[in-house]
Formats: C-alpha cells, sequence, structure tokens
C-alpha cells in the first residue's frame, strides 16, 4: 500500500497533483490527399479535468470537493475550456492535442460537453486529436454535486469514448491498435502522430476506484513496431503522445506516473527511431530525456499556471520547438462581456488560489510536529512560494529569497519525511522546463 499513501499525499497537499478497438493495422493505408511537407504549429494541453457546469450548483459539496482536492479550478473549468478554444481559434494552429484526462472523473456529460467545444475548433479549420487519460473512461467515481451531497452520475465505456471523441482522430487514423484505443494520424506527408492510450480502466468498476498506473501491452508494442516500420519506409517523422509519463519527473515518487513498463517502452521508442514524447498526468511542468528521447510533461491545464504547449515544427531539417502559454481568460471574459472579477482578473486570482490552496495544506501537515505558530507559517510560506515555480516550471526562479528564507532553514532541519524529500526535489529542480528545441530524428 506504500504506492497508494504515496499518491494520497501528492494529492492531498496538492504539491504533485501530482484507458476495444476493431481496425486492425493495413499493410498499406488507403490512398488519401496529400497532406505536403510543410511548417506546423501545433497545440498541446493535458489534464483539463472539465466539469460540466450542470453538474454541481457551486454549493457545500462542491466547495467542500474543491477545498479538499488538488488545487484544480473546476469552479471555472467551463470558461477555462471556452478561453482555450477562443485562443486556438484566434492563434489558428494546425493542430490540437489532448493527451488525457479531459474530464474530472469521466462523467458522461462532461464527454459530451466537451466534445461540443471541440467541434467548434475543428469548424475553424484546426484538427484536434485526443486520447484518454486514467479519469476518463470506466470511472466509478464519477459525481454530480448539490446543495450539501454528491451524487453518482454517468460515466462511459471505451466504446463511448471512440463514438464521443469519433472526429477528434478515430475516424481518421491511418492505423488503430486492437488492444486498446491508440492510433495514428497523419499530420503531413512527413509527420504523424503516435497517440498511445496507456491507461488501465478494465478493472474500475470491479475494484471501485480508477487506476492511476499506466502502461503499454505487449500486443500494443507490436502494433507500434508495425507502424514504425512503416513510417521509416515512408520517411515521416513520428511525435508519440501518452498520458503517462515516458520517464521519471520527481525524485520523490514516480510510482503511478511513469509508465509500468517504461524501460520496454523507451527501447522500442528508441530503436524506433523516436525522439519526442509529449505526456502529462504527473500536473507539474517538466522536460526529462533518457537515451536522447525527451518526455515533454506539460502541466495540468486545470490548475495553475493553466497553461499549454505551443510546437513549431519545421521539415527541413526536421525540428521541434516547444514553448508554453498560459490561456487568456482574461481576453475570452472581455469578449463575452463577462462581469466576474474572478475570470477579469484571472491570472492573478489563479496565482492567489493555487499559493494560498498550498499555504493552507502546507501549514495543517505541520499540525503536531512541535513548531511554534511562526516557525509554521514560514515552512509553509516558503513551501507556497517553491509550488508556485515548481509547478510552473519555472524553478530556475529560485533565488536566495527563498533559498536563505527561515522557512528553508526550518525544512532542512526538520526530520526526514515526506514533506522534507518534496522541498529538496523543488530545490533541485532549476532547468528549463518551458521551452525546448529537439531535432527529430529523420528516418534516412
Amino acid at each position: 500500500m506504500k504506492v497508494k499513501l504515496i499518491t494520497t499525499m501528492l494529492l492531498t497537499l496538492s504539491f504533485l497533483t501530482i484507458t476495444g478497438c476493431n481496425n486492425s493495422l493495413e499493410a498499406d493505408p488507403p490512398i488519401t490527399e496529400s497532406k505536403g511537407s510543410r511548417d506546423l504549429n501545433l497545440f498541446v494541453a493535458t489534464d483539463l479535468h472539465y466539469l460540466s457546469p450542470d453538474l454541481h450548483d457551486n454549493g457545500q459539496a462542491f466547495q467542500e470537493y474543491i477545498k479538499n482536492g488538488d488545487s484544480k479550478l473546476l469552479n471555472y473549468s467551463d470558461p477555462l475550456a471556452d478561453s482555450f478554444v477562443n485562443d486556438v481559434i484566434h492563434e489558428k494552429p494546425d493542430v490540437v492535442i489532448l493527451s488525457g484526462d479531459l474530464t474530472n472523473n469521466g462523467e458522461k456529460k462532461s464527454h459530451s460537453e466537451l466534445a461540443n467545444k471541440l467541434k467548434q475548433i475543428e469548424q475553424s479549420g484546426t484538427s484536434v486529436y485526443v486520447i484518454p487519460g486514467n479519469h476518463d473512461i470506466l470511472n466509478p467515481w464519477a459525481r454530480s454535486f448539490k446543495t450539501d451531497g454528491q451524487y453518482v452520475t454517468d460515466y462511459i465505456t471505451p466504446k463511448e469514448f471512440t463514438t464521443i471523441y469519433n472526429n477528434f482522430g478515430y475516424d481518421e487514423a491511418l492505423s488503430r491498435d486492437t488492444d486498446s484505443l491508440s492510433y495514428v494520424a497523419e499530420i503531413s506527408d512527413d509527420l504523424w502522430l503516435l497517440m498511445l492510450d496507456t491507461s488501465k480502466y478494465d478493472n474500475n468498476v470491479i475494484l471501485k476506484i480508477p487506476q492511476t498506473d499506466g502502461e503499454v501491452s505487449k500486443e500494443t508494442l507490436d502494433w507500434i513496431q508495425e507502424n514504425t516500420r512503416l513510417a521509416e519506409e515512408k520517411r515521416v517523422n513520428i511525435i508519440t503522445v501518452m498520458h503517462h509519463n515516458l520517464i521519471d519527473h520527481s525524485d520523490v515518487s514516480s510510482n503511478g506516473f511513469t509508465l509500468n513498463n517504461h524501460e520496454e517502452v523507451l527501447n522500442v521508442l528508441k530503436k524506433s527511431n523516436i525522439s519526442l514524447v509529449l505526456s502529462g498526468h504527473i500536473h507539474i511542468q517538466d522536460i526529462q530525456s533518457e537515451k536522447n528521447v525527451y518526455d515533454i510533461a506539460t502541466s495540468a491545464f486545470g490548475v495553475y499556471p493553466h497553461q499549454y504547449g505551443t510546437l513549431h515544427y519545421s521539415p527541413n531539417p526536421s525540428s521541434i520547438e516547444y514553448r508554453t502559454q498560459m490561456v487568456d481568460v482574461e481576453k475570452w471574459s472581455e469578449q463575452e462581456g463577462i462581469k466576474n472579477e474572478d475570470l477579469l482578473h484571472f491570472s492573478s486570482y489563479a496565482r492567489d488560489f493555487f499559493y494560498e490552496d498550498s499555504y493552507r495544506k502546507a501549514y495543517q501537515s505541520l499540525d503536531g510536529q512541535g513548531y511554534t505558530e511562526e516557525e509554521r507559517t514560514e515552512m509553509a510560506t516558503s513551501m507556497a512560494k517553491l509550488n508556485l515555480l515548481y509547478f510552473s516550471g519555472n524553478s530556475k526562479e529560485i533565488g536566495p529569497t527563498i533559498t536563505n528564507s527561515k522557512g528553508i532553514e526550518l525544512w532542512n532541519k526538520a526530520k526526514d519525511q515526506f514533506l522534507k524529500s518534496y522541498v529538496e526535489s523543488m530545490l533541485n529542480s532549476s532547468k528549463e522546463n518551458n521551452h525546448l528545441t529537439l531535432s527529430l530524428n529523420p528516418t534516412e
């Protein structure tokens, strides 16, 4: 139960807020109109955790759920989604990728409403590709909220997922895996997306809890290699997308976040000449590499700083430039004539919410450990400041104001415990996590 305990602590403390297809690979995909070899702009977002506003009344039960949760701004998930759609429509990228945990807990109504929003994106000329995350399918925790109670609501099956999101990858796939909801999407003549369903949901209903860990089956690995061999023959570059992480993104814990068989998957991708993976799940903004394969974990869209990744693909030579961008809620609010001050000043509101939530949970966790009121305040303050930088991928900005603070001094002297290890991991994470320029290995 050690893994479960660690995962629960991560979620509770909000410090590390931290899937039946019937189409098999065809030897020669159907002939389609050439999409050309060209520069492309792609957006990638993950962990939207969208919750339909029809599933809550913003009442006591819902507010308690948010308070005891993992810092997701669920009360504003609808405006956040609308703001993202607005960003896409105005900036007109070629592709939008959503790498799982599309919904809060897999509510059927949340899926349906999100799909309607994605339809607006495709109608504007941008293609959308989705895969499920561990929250999205057969989730027995699907709930609605009314006054002071939580109520069971409908979840969806794997078949329903592909039906709801049929227009967002599944109906145009070059190839679909028979063992998962994975598929291959052709973006251009020389760029494919390998969209991997890494979630484990078949036993959720029996276990009465959604499994958080992920892996890729032997059958899916075989399917991947068939597709990558075909890509090599056609001299096509591949970007892999998955919900779970390929490489560890935390010194504190990787169990439940990194793929169970990550080494096996990494070796297959490396052998297949794939150098870039886009993931999520762990909620922090972090970039790691191993064996010259890069795994970019984009931070959770539903959690501060509410950002997504932008990628520019250049075919000659083949390369990717990745950056992050905060969703512009203020712009959408002004356009819509919104009067809510939280939304009109969303950047500061979201920052304050995350800071205060981090501070409160850190302060509470230090209760009964022999610290004075002043010491608990100092330690909670330093923890909250670190958390802001850590989650947003800006740990390199951690300076002496924090490192030389009384709070950090107290953490350094604290007895060995999870929280101390977490502080140390944040202090040791100083690197660039919001920008990467990468040469894709050409399939010569």
